[in-house]
Parts: C-alpha cells; sequence; structure tokens
C-alpha cells in the first residue's frame, strides 16, 4: 500500500475529502504495492480506490474523470529497497565509522533508477520482479553490470544470482526496454581482457542498451586495499584506449558513440579532457561523464560578463585536490576581468583520506581548516556538489556553519562558477470503522 503524502487544492482527491495519512490499499481491485503500482494503476478514467482514512475507517472511492485530470494525489516516499551485495568495492564500506545514517542505506533499488537514474544491480529482483519492470514498462533502467562474465559477477558482488546478469538484462531488452549501463573498474578484477568481454557482450545485446560508462573505482581510507587497490596511470590510459576501441563502430552503426570514459579516468591517465563531441548528447553528465568537460565549456562561454566587483579584492576557489590544475587554468581569465587577486585552494580530504580527490565529497571541516584565516574583500567560492539539498556538508556541517567560521570573508556555493562568481546563485537549492463510498 501507499500513503497519500500531499493533495493537490482543488483536486479529485481534494472534492472527495481523502485525508494525508490515509492509506491506498488497492485500485481496481489490484493490491497497491508502491508509488510506482499506484501511477501505473491510476492511468485509467474509471477508478475505484479501497482506502483506509487516518481513523482507521475504510472508505471506497469511486472515480470517474477525464484522462487529461489529475487526481491530485501525491504519495509518501517509499521505503528504499536494499542491496543485496557484498561487492568488494562497496562505498559503504568506505564510510567513516562516525558517518550521519543517511550514509549507511545500501540502495538498490529499480524505482530509485528509473526516477532519479540511480544505478542498480537488479541482484535482488527475481523472474517476477524482473517481469514486473516489463509490465509496468519501466524503462529506462540505469544497471551496474561491471562483468558479464558470470563467475566474475559473482565474486565482485558477492551475490550468487550476480551470474544471472545477461540472462536479465536480454529480458529486459527483448521486451522492448532500454538500459544505460556502467562499470566499476576494480584493477586486476575486471579491467584488461575482462573489460573488453563486457563491452563486446553488451555492444552485442543490441540497440536497448543505449551507453556503457566505464568509471575508475572510488576507495577512501577506511577500505583501500580490502582487497581492491586504486587505478594506476598507465591501467586508466589502458581503459581509456578500450573503450574507445567501440566508439566508432557504434557511431557508424548506432548514430552515437555508446560507450564513454568517466572524467576522472583521464584525470588518473593525466590525460586532457575531450572535447564536447566525445558525450554526444551528454546522457552521463550525472555519473561523471562529461561533468568536467561542461565546467570548462561553461566557463570559457561566460567569462567575457565579469568584471569589478566591489569590495571584493581576492577570490579563493575551494576545490578537490584532482580539479587543482583546471581552476589554476582559469585563475588568470578571473582576475584579469575581476581586477583582483585569484586563489585556488585544494583541499586534503581527511574525512575519507586523500584518496578520495573529489570537490563533491569534501566535508566542510576540511574546508574551513584548508581555507584558513580570511579577511575582509574576501569571497570564497565553493563547490555547490559538495552540498545535498539541505545545504549540508557530507560530514554533517551546515553551509551557514562554514560561513560563520569564515567570516568577514563573503561565501558563496554554486555549480557554475561564472555564475556564482555574479553571485546569482547564492547557495544550492535546498537540490477501523465501517466501510463506506464516495463518488467524484
Amino acid at each position: 500500500m501507499v500513503r497519500i503524502g500531499e493533495i493537490g487544492a482543488g483536486s479529485i482527491a481534494d472534492a472527495l475529502e481523502l485525508r494525508i495519512g490515509t492509506r491506498i490499499l488497492r485500485v481496481n481491485g489490484a493490491r497497491v504495492r508502491d508509488s510506482i503500482d499506484f501511477h501505473f494503476l491510476t492511468a485509467e478514467e474509471e477508478l475505484e480506490l479501497d482506502t483506509v482514512d487516518p481513523d482507521g475507517a475504510r472508505v471506497m472511492c469511486e472515480i470517474s474523470r477525464d484522462p487529461s485530470e489529475s487526481l491530485g494525489i501525491v504519495p509518501e516516499r517509499d521505503t528504499i529497497r536494499e542491496c543485496a551485495n557484498e561487492c568488494v568495492f562497496c562505498f559503504i564500506d568506505g564510510n567513516p565509522p562516525d558517518a550521519r545514517g543517511p550514509l549507511w542505506l545500501r540502495d538498490d533499488d529499480f524505482r530509485l533508477s528509473f526516477t532519479y537514474g540511480s544505478y542498480v544491480t537488479l541482484t535482488n529482483l527475481g523472474p517476477r520482479g524482473i517481469q514486473r519492470l516489463v509490465d509496468q514498462r519501466i524503462s529506462p533502467l540505469y544497471v551496474s553490470v561491471h562483468a558479464t562474465n558470470p563467475e566474475l559477477r559473482v565474486r565482485l558482488l558477492k551475490n550468487d544470482r550476480a551470474g544471472l546478469i545477461l540472462e536479465q538484462l536480454a529480458t529486459l531488452l527483448d521486451a522492448g526496454l532500454e538500459v544505460h549501463t556502467q562499470v566499476v573498474l576494480c584493477p586486476e578484477w575486471n579491467d584488461g581482457a575482462e573489460l573488453d568481454r563486457t563491452i563486446r557482450e553488451l555492444y552485442a545485446l543490441g540497440p536497448g542498451v543505449l551507453s556503457l560508462s566505464v568509471v575508475p573505482v572510488g576507495l577512501t581510507r577506511y577500505n583501500l586495499g580490502r582487497p581492491v587497490r586504486l587505478l594506476r596511470r598507465g591501467e586508466a590510459g589502458s581503459a581509456i584506449r578500450q573503450t574507445g576501441a567501440i566508439r566508432d563502430r557504434a557511431e557508424r552503426e548506432r548514430g552515437r558513440h555508446w560507450c564513454y570514459a568517466a572524467d576522472e579516468l583521464f584525470l588518473i591517465a593525466g590525460q586532457g579532457v575531450p572535447r564536447a563531441e566525445y558525450y554526444d548528447d551528454w546522457p552521463l553528465r550525472e555519473n561523471g561523464v562529461g561533468a568536467l568537460r561542461t565546467l570548462i565549456d561553461d566557463f570559457e562561454a561566460g567569462k567575457g560578463r565579469l568584471a569589478p566587483m566591489a569590495g571584493v579584492d581576492r577570490v579563493r576557489i575551494v576545490t578537490g585536490t584532482s580539479m587543482t590544475p583546471f581552476l589554476e587554468g582559469f585563475a588568470p581569465g578571473i582576475a584579469g576581468r575581476m581586477e583582483c587577486a585569484v586563489e585556488v585552494v585544494p583541499v586534503e580530504n581527511r574525512y575519507f583520506g586523500p584518496s578520495v580527490t573529489v570537490a563533491g565529497l569534501l566535508p566542510g571541516g576540511d574546508i574551513v581548516d584548508g581555507v584558513g584565516g580570511a579577511r575582509p574583500g574576501d569571497l570564497v567560492l565553493l563547490p555547490g556538489t559538495a552540498l545535498n539539498d539541505d545545504e549540508v556538508f557530507i560530514d554533517g556541517m551546515p553551509l551557514d556553519e562554514v560561513t560563520a567560521r569564515m567570516a568577514p570573508a563573503r561565501v558563496r556555493a554554486g555549480h557554475d562558477l561564472v555564475e556564482t562568481l555574479l553571485l546569482r546563485q547564492a547557495g544550492v537549492p535546498r537540490a477501523g470503522g465501517g466501510p463506506g463510498t464516495r463518488r467524484a
């Protein structure tokens, strides 16, 4: 069942006097398991909702509506389906012991994959679960494959069901569903010949596999070498070459390059970031594929709008250690147009350890310590990717506290460097009684 979380004013649900907290048990006699079921089942014009209101009264609601008319019901958030794996590279195992509660959630939920683009392994879905995806046309999905070799995938995920991945994908694709796929590359596990095999076998499944992104494994001081190690420079370069081998063929046959190396692979390999054409229509930017190119191109396109700013005589750009060379390349352009000093402040991540070099995982405490003394006339720019929707850093420190501890400097956080400098982004968007019958 689902509970009603919101009701639209003036909607059908409002007219029926449904209440927040009401449980919806069945729609047209079919059991409602979650919000996906609810939206799927309520697509009909004629509806019968079997509900229980917050006082425990059982109420049947009969609805006849125009197809364009919304019910006005927003279900509460579903309970997240958790992961059944014990991956050898699991990011949860890399958490500090005192990490906040939400960081320990091992989600592997196809509903989040469908609605938000998070990657799932499909190991917690049996035949009935896979059939549900087909029946409800839940597509596209984002699937962490890691390896198509069944025995290897079982070892990587530590789950006997992991070896079924090609069979599961074939079932989805044969039914007309589409998937984006991912490999988290672990040296001496699924790289080299195994990566070649994975690329070859996923491509052979046909155009329903929309993409393959190859992402280097990320490890912290808490799980480094237990048992996976980080990629070395030469290994990252080899992986880039392997992903490149299929791209020309894919463009000829499918009209897109299909296989993409993540930004971090280029950073580890010490190679320049590809031009925008590499990324086609940017389908995987949220997976770290093309975000760096976007940052570079957006800065180049927008830097001409910068101008001196009253009261600012020094701009300090906070970032992770891997991004420092790129931002240092921006510094002269900012300094020339704003007529002030510009300093890039690389912050070493002590919370997770120095192996974590990306700006998006910088904790507030390390940022405060890394920036050090602030002075009047400073404008400190923080990476918006390091904040959640509540404007809290990964170590639990809120942006307001970081800002207060950097006084008297001005502090801004944002995703676009030029927009943040122009102060157009002050921060990240906070991202049982008896039965009865009612009719509408």
